[in-house]
C-alpha cells in the first residue's frame, strides 16, 4: 500500500519550528519533501486549499488499556488488531500496549501476544508495551486487583522482557516499596523508562527514584501521595523535579482544568505527555463492561468502579488535545508537543513526533478547532471524516 501521497496548500505544524502554509509529500511511508509548493504527480492528492486545515505529527498514546470493546489483557490478536484498528479515527497514529495488574498467567499471556502483533498500513502503529504493574502500591492500587500486586523483581521482569520480544518500553513501578529503586536501577539501564505510579511514596523516595533514572510519573495527581506542605509527596515530586515528565488525563474527571493548568505552568510544554488510560468502552454506549475482571459502570463522561473508584477513561487524544486547549490557552507547537513530540523523545524514537523530512509519515490533519479530519499511518491514510 505504498502508494505517493500530496497534501497542498495545508498549515505545516511542529513542535519547534513557526508553522506556515505549504505542501507535503509522502512516499513509502516517509516525509519525502516539504516546501511552499511540490509539482508532482502523487497517487493520492489531499488539497486543503481554504479549508483553514492543519497538519500535524500524529497523536502517541503511551498509555492505553483498549477501545470498542478491546482490551491489552484480553491477550488475543483480534484485540490489538480492534484497537489498532479503532486509534486512528482519533488522530492516534501509534500507541504502547498497556497491561495492568493480573496473574503471572495473564500478563504473560498478553505479553506473548503483543510479541507477535504487527499493525497494517492502515492501523496506529504498536511501538511497544507500558507494563503498569504489578509493582506498585497496595495504598494507591486504584482500580488495579490489590491481590495481584508484588514487590518490584528484576528476575521477573526480565522474563517478562524476554516473552515480550523485548517490546516493553515503559514500566510503572512505585519507588517506595522493597527493591524498588533497585528496579528502577536495572530498567534504567536496559533502557526502559521507568515511570512513578500508583505510589505512595515522600518527596525524598522520588528524589532518590530520578537519582536512580526514573523519567516519568503515570497519571499526575491519580493514585499517588497528594502535595501536602508539610510533605510535597509525590505530586510536589513530580512538578518540581526537572529530569521528571508527567504523563495528564485530560478528561477534566481525573484532573480539574485548574490542575491541569497548575502542570503545564509548572513542567513547560516539554514536560507533559498527554494520555488517554482508555479501557474497553471508549467508543461504546454505556453500560457495564469488564477491566481486569472487575465490573466497570460506564456512562457517558467516565468509567468507575461499583465503590466508585476511577477505572481509566473513556477519553480521545482528540478530546484530550482540545481539553488541553481550553484549560491553558497552549500554542499550537506546545500542543504538537504535548500530543505527540514529547512522547517520541521519551521513546527515544527519532523518527516519530516531528514534521521532518526523512521522519516517518505518521499526520493527523484537523481542523481549527482540533477535530480531526484525517489521519496518515505511516503514508497511508488509516481515517477520513466522513468516509
Amino acid at each position: 500500500m505504498d502508494r505517493t501521497l500530496l497534501i497542498s496548500n495545508i498549515t505545516i505544524a511542529d513542535s519547534i519550528k513557526e508553522s506556515f502554509i505549504g505542501d507535503v509529500f509522502l512516499e513509502n511511508g516517509k516525509i519525502k519533501e516539504i516546501a511552499a509548493s511540490i509539482k508532482i504527480d502523487a497517487d493520492i492528492h489531499v488539497d486543503a486549499t481554504d479549508k483553514g486545515w492543519i497538519v500535524v505529527p500524529g497523536f502517541i498514546d503511551i498509555h492505553i488499556h483498549g477501545a470498542s470493546g478491546f482490551d491489552v489483557m484480553d491477550g488475543t490478536p483480534d484485540a490489538l488488531n480492534g484497537l489498532a484498528s479503532a486509534l486512528p479515527r482519533e488522530g492516534t497514529t501509534s500507541f504502547l500496549a498497556t497491561t495492568m495488574t493480573q496473574t503471572e498467567e495473564s500478563i504473560e499471556k498478553a505479553l506473548r501476544n503483543a510479541s507477535q502483533f504487527n499493525a497494517d498500513a492502515t492501523q496506529a502503529e504498536m511501538l511497544g508495551i507500558h507494563l503498569e504493574g504489578p509493582f506498585i502500591s497496595s495504598e494507591r492500587a486504584g482500580a488495579q486487583p490489590i491481590e495481584h500486586i508484588v514487590p518490584p523483581s528484576i528476575s521477573l521482569f526480565k522474563k517478562w522482557q524476554e516473552l515480550s520480544g523485548n517490546r516493553i518500553k515503559l514500566v510503572t513501578v512505585a519507588p517506595e516499596v522493597d527493591q524498588g529503586l533497585a528496579f528502577i536501577e536495572e530498567v534504567t539501564a536496559n533502557k526502559v523508562v521507568a515511570s512513578l505510579g500508583h505510589t505512595d511514596a515522600t518527596y525524598e523516595i522520588v528524589s532518590q527514584a530520578v537519582k536512580a533514572g526514573a523519567k516519568q510519573v503515570t497519571h499526575l495527581y491519580n493514585q499517588m501521595s497528594p502535595f501536602h506542605h508539610r510533605e510535597p509527596g509525590v505530586v510536589g515530586a513530580a512538578l518540581l523535579e526537572k529530569p521528571l515528565l508527567v504523563e495528564l488525563i485530560v478528561d477534566f474527571i481525573h484532573s480539574a482544568p485548574k490542575s491541569v493548568e497548575l502542570a503545564f505552568r509548572q513542567k513547560g510544554a516539554s514536560g507533559v505527555i498527554l494520555i488517554t488510560d482508555a479501557m474497553r468502552a471508549k467508543g461504546l454506549a454505556p453500560g457495564t463492561y469488564d477491566l481486569g475482571g472487575q465490573d466497570v459502570e460506564v456512562t457517558e463522561n467516565d468509567a468507575r468502579l461499583a465503590d466508585g473508584t476511577l477505572a481509566g477513561s473513556i477519553l480521545t487524544m482528540e478530546n484530550a488535545a482540545k481539553n488541553m486547549k481550553a484549560a491553558t490557552d497552549c500554542t499550537l507547537s506546545e500542543l504538537v508537543a504535548i500530543t505527540s513530540t514529547n512522547a517520541a523523545t521519551q521513546l527515544g524514537l527519532s523518527n516519530k513526533g516531528k514534521i521532518e523530512t526523512g521522519k516517518d509519515a505518521d499526520l493527523t490533519i484537523i481542523d481549527e478547532a482540533w477535530n480531526v479530519q484525517m489521519t496518515i499511518c505511516r503514508g497511508n491514510i488509516a481515517y477520513a471524516k466522513g468516509n
